[in-house]
């Protein structure tokens, strides 16, 4: 296997918003803050990041729950403990004890939720935001067709009361992780990770305690974190800063018809790229995603 240039920063840990969250730095320039989704952790910007340093000071945590960072048991009787809004207070401590006061935010599936959570809930502390494959959450759960239940099962599955899809994945946690990632890429197979990025992704999957993290995600996503997007929503809120949205033509996205549109609602300044990837766009498709957000984050 061809060593990679994240390979090569150290794993740092800080203590923000009562959790130890793991993290790597890099580059110089304008801070840049990488979020991931489900399920992977920060190793998913490997293929990306040496390009990204070339511009930017690049920082990669993991969000809570997954990689190296702590992954909390006891979650709240409103699910709050895994919303995108508690997540996104992470990077604000992140962000505090590194002394950013403001930052590029990109983010990823979930990742991508914690990041428009942190423009709607922070906007002075982001500069430009960047969303790669998902719609609003709240506009997600409502764009549903029998096709898109069928591809985003786990929406609904993850999100079912402790501890019944904990028990299950937990009998195969390798088999499960594998069988997402083969679903959702384009190709069905798991050739664009690379091995280092692989190997974590499936031992992350057999430790008990991430996979119950990842399930809490998910049990946010349908209660705390929709309740709060239908809030914003009828409110009338928007982000602020500059929004661009990349999303994969064999995505989830695609399979709301415009997905372009649902973000409209959301932003006062939106612009979207469409490429040819399934969900995993930075493994897939590395290039489409430097081409769309070096360009915009630098831009004036």
């Amino acid at each position: 296997m061809t060593k990679t240039q994240l390979q090569d920063v150290p794993l740092q840990f800080i203590e923000t918003n009562g959790l130890r969250l793991a993290y790597r730095r890099l580059g110089q320039g304008p801070a840049l803050i990488l979020l991931h989704g489900f399920p992977q952790n920060h190793r998913c910007w490997e293929k990306v990041v040496p390009e990204f340093a070339k511009h930017f000071d690049v920082l990669i945590p993991d969000l809570r729950g997954y990689g190296a960072s702590d992954a909390p048991f006891d979650d709240s009787p409103d699910h709050a403990t895994y919303s995108k809004r508690t997540m996104a207070q992470d990077i604000i401590g992140l962000m505090d004890r590194l002394g950013l006061e403001q930052a590029h935010i990109l983010g990823h599936d979930r990742g991508a939720r914690v990041a428009y959570r942190f423009a709607l809930d922070h906007p002075a502390r982001i500069a430009k935001l960047g969303i790669i494959e998902i719609v609003p959450t709240g506009d997600f759960w409502n764009n549903w067709s029998a096709e898109l239940a069928m591809k985003a099962y786990h929406w609904t599955y993850l999100a079912q009361p402790y501890p019944l899809p904990e028990r299950m994945i937990n009998a195969d946690p390798k088999g499960y992780i594998n069988w997402t990632f083969e679903k959702w890429i384009k190709q069905g197979d798991v050739s664009p990770f690379s091995d280092w990025a692989m190997d974590s992704y499936l031992t992350q999957a057999e430790n008990p305690a991430r996979i119950h993290a990842m399930c809490a995600d998910y049990r946010s996503g349908w209660s705390f974190d929709r309740a709060l997007d239908v809030a914003d929503k009828n409110a009338g809120r928007k982000i602020d800063c500059p929004l661009m949205f990349l999303w994969g033509r064999s995505g989830f996205p695609a399979q709301t018809g415009d997905p372009a549109s649902l973000w409209a609602d959301w932003a006062h300044e939106v612009n979207d790229m469409s490429c040819d990837s399934g969900h995993f766009v930075m493994e897939e498709n590395p290039k489409a995603v430097t081409e769309c957000f070096i360009s915009y984050f630098l831009g004036d």
